[in-house]
């Protein structure tokens, strides 16, 4: 718990400093540690009546949490390392906004340490990126150095992680919480269906627990239950420009009328390539990202999606390993949203098709 700097005792006589505590401060307030911690930190969801009770019970009895006075004391400093290769990515970034914000509103430290994305990351190289011997550890594991970080992790190391959903949708024997992408692109891909799109092409982002990804494998999902042609996915990277490069080529067949893409950075560079094609978007071809970035409603045209609450997902993380480390006083472990779908300007009904227009009324 956060500790205080003491406060001095009233009466005559000099007395022996007393130390106002963040419990007594809950107690006299009338409300959880945890509260008193959020307001301390300025969370913002805290009732005003609420703030302002803990802070006239602060300014009362003195008390000033101070996490060096604790370290200069000698007391342990509650921290966690948390470990990821692209904090640049919107999936990760978007978790570890989530993660810094439950560990802030509990007083832990957080420190961040960036992947490199070429290294085999051995037992040894991971456990030196951690400050202390023991301390806690969270893996940020949507790609493959992640997922080699999360599994190299040394026994000793107290730690939980954000994954890509298993392939078999089965917890396993390690601390670990993802969204379920793959029922996501499933629906996304229904859409597109129930739009009346004959098939629905795939740009696919690299996948950290197999070939082919969570994502894909809900886009073949809907297909195949459909009865509907499932084409070969074509594999991009991350960024707007690999999937313009990849829309490009995908794009001189005019059959192709829908495609998902595996994140809202891939549809920006799939948006631009229809545009330099002729393509009308939503009439010619429709277009659905996923992850819900922050700029896809304000693309042109805005961007339909399936929005992911990764900062959900990294509270949830953080909260996983706070009961691992404090089980009698941690919070129960915090909810996230659903995958959802967002439809938005870039997916609309299949087009007419010439030959069927073109075709003279009998």
């Amino acid at each position: 718990m956060q500790e205080a700097t003491p406060a001095p005792r009233s009466g005559g006589g000099p007395q022996a400093p007393r130390t106002v505590s963040i419990r007594d401060v809950a107690e006299k307030a009338g409300v959880s540690h945890q509260t008193v911690s959020r307001v301390v930190n300025g969370h913002p969801r805290v009732k005003e009546s609420t703030r302002a009770r803990v802070l006239d019970v602060i300014a009362e009895t003195g008390y000033t949490p101070n996490r060096m006075a604790r370290a200069l004391a000698g007391g342990a400093v509650r921290s966690v390392t948390v470990l990821t290769s692209d904090t640049s990515l919107y999936g990760a970034s978007a978790t570890l906004k989530g993660i810094e914000e439950a560990a802030r509103a509990a007083d832990f430290a957080v420190g961040i340490s960036v992947l490199d994305t070429g290294s085999p990351h051995q037992p040894a190289d991971v456990a030196s990126r951690v400050s202390r011997p023991g301390e806690a550890v969270l893996v940020i594991a949507f790609d493959a150095p992640g997922v080699r970080a999360w599994q190299a992790l040394p026994a000793g190391f107290p730690a939980a992680a954000a994954v890509e959903r298993p392939e078999d949708g089965r917890p396993g024997d390690r601390p670990q919480l993802w969204l379920d992408d793959r029922a996501a692109a499933a629906q996304a891909t229904r859409h597109l269906l129930n739009l009346g799109h004959e098939t629905v092409h795939y740009l696919a982002i690299p996948s950290s627990t197999s070939r082919s990804g969570q994502r894909t494998e809900g886009w073949r999902d809907a297909l195949r239950v459909a009865g509907k042609p499932l084409p070969e996915p074509l594999d991009a990277g991350w960024s707007p420009r690999s999937g313009y490069l990849a829309a490009r080529s995908l794009l001189v067949d005019p059959s192709v009328t829908a495609v998902l893409c595996g994140n809202d950075d891939l549809a920006l560079g799939v948006l631009r390539a229809a545009r330099e094609a002729g393509r009308d978007v939503p009439d010619d071809l429709s277009v659905v990202g996923f992850d819900d970035a922050p700029h896809a409603a304000y693309a042109h045209p805005a961007l339909t999606t399936v929005r992911l609450d990764f900062e959900g997902l990294g509270r949830g993380c953080f909260g996983l390993l706070h009961r691992l480390l404090e089980p009698d006083t941690a919070p129960a472990l915090p909810l996230w949203a659903e995958p959802e779908l967002i439809v938005r300007e870039s997916s609309g009904p299949a087009p007419i098709r010439r030959d069927r227009r073109d075709r003279p009324k009998d």
